[in-house]
């Protein structure tokens, strides 16, 4: 059953009734540009097929209740609510309730809506995008949320709005220190084109991949290694990066150019100024990447691909020891280029592969994993998708 289908058997399931409606957004993959969105710099992501569905239906009283495939237990709180629980009681709320049930509190925030005004909702969920694979399936929560809201409620609001809203319910809804990007892209996304996003301005322009045209798949090589992006090192990376800032005397590491590097070298630690130096060279490679696929095509694309996954090995250091055989395999064996993506810590790399090597790759990957005694990598293949949307 598709995760539109699972949604809408759960919604049933819980309420003897049929929804109002369906609606979802897809996860994303992030071609190049890691960690680049909290720095106000650049980023190159696209939506992928795997999608979070959403169920809604009205209620007669002025209550949002949220339930999911993956959490059979439903939890429901008054509108009313929202604003003392958000982001001050937080963790009164299991985790991944806070995404949806923040999504609300933030588009009404946005909107300038009274909660007295708007319907009590029920919202089922169902997903198909991996949990904890970078793939961002808490994007694909937020968009189709916010898509289901915004209809339903009638706020009114853009994509870009919604993928403001988004980002608000991660930061300050489940406490995650994370930029746009991800909801940008799975509010923006076209096939066969990626989204390149300024994340100053939220200037999005779609960027002609040509995958499909030039016989390249993008393999996806989920490690199975859990990360959390509200816990621990993320966080520790991005207050590197405003240290860094501010010690230039800048808004953000966008500010910072190739050329000043030495300067920063001057001013900070060894470890922050590593951290620095991966942003600043990785908005350099966003930069590179669009120009490049312009002007060459997707085939030209893969120094600048594996480059990047150097830079968040070893100055970044947020690579593991599975995401590292991954990308290294997967070169062995053919492909033009590969990086890990996503936040770090686990999740997945990227490969970019001829389509008629794509088992191969795809194998010589599973057998490294087992040599090597870890878990057996999760091993696809994804096409840039549609963004978030009403689908019945």
């Amino acid at each position: 059953m598709t995760a539109a289908g699972e949604a809408y058997a759960l919604f049933s399931s819980l309420n003897g009734d049929e929804p109002l409606g369906l609606w979802s957004a897809p996860g994303r993959v992030n071609l190049i540009g890691e960690h680049t969105d909290y720095n106000d710099g650049f980023v190159l992501p696209f939506a992928i097929p795997h999608r979070t569905s959403v169920a809604l239906g009205r209620r007669g009283d002025a209550r949002i209740r949220v339930v999911s495939t993956f959490d059979p237990v439903p939890v429901e709180v008054a509108l009313e609510d929202l604003d003392a629980l958000f982001p001050a009681r937080r963790d009164e709320i299991v985790e991944w309730a806070r995404y949806p049930l923040g999504v609300a509190w933030a588009l009404l925030t946005a909107a300038g809506v009274d909660a007295a005004s708007v319907s009590g909702v029920d919202l089922a969920f169902a997903s198909d995008v991996p949990v904890g694979a970078g793939l961002s399936s808490s994007a694909a929560i937020e968009g189709s949320t916010a898509s289901a809201l915004n209809d339903v409620w009638g706020l009114g609001l853009d994509r870009v709005a919604l993928a403001r809203a988004g980002r608000t319910a991660e930061n300050e809804a489940v406490g995650a220190p994370t930029g746009i990007m991800d909801q940008m892209a799975s509010m923006l996304g076209r096939p066969d084109a990626g989204t390149f996003l300024d994340c100053r301005s939220l200037e999005a322009e779609v960027i002609d991949l040509g995958f499909t045209r030039a016989g390249l798949e993008l393999l996806v090589m989920d490690t199975r290694v859990s990360h959390a992006h509200s816990t621990g090192g993320y966080g520790e990376r991005r207050a590197a990066c405003e240290r860094g800032a501010a010690a230039m005397g800048v808004p953000a590491l966008r500010d910072v150019t190739i050329d000043q590097l030495p300067r920063v070298a001057e001013l900070v630690d060894e470890v922050t100024y590593r951290r620095v130096r991966h942003i600043v060279t990785e908005n350099q490679r966003v930069l590179d990447t669009v120009a490049t696929l312009r002007e060459k095509g997707p085939r030209a694309i893969g120094d600048l691909l594996y480059a990047s996954h150097e830079s968040m090995r070893d100055d970044f250091e947020i690579s593991v020891p599975e995401l590292d055989l991954a990308v290294e395999t997967a070169l062995a064996h053919g492909a033009l280029g590969a990086r890990m993506t996503g936040g770090g810590f686990g999740g997945a790399a990227i490969a970019l592969v001829e389509r008629g090597d794509v088992e191969r790759v795809g194998a010589a990957v599973v057998a490294a994993f087992a040599a090597a005694g870890h878990a057996e990598p999760h091993v696809f293949t994804v096409q840039p998708a549609d963004g978030a949307r009403r689908d019945g």
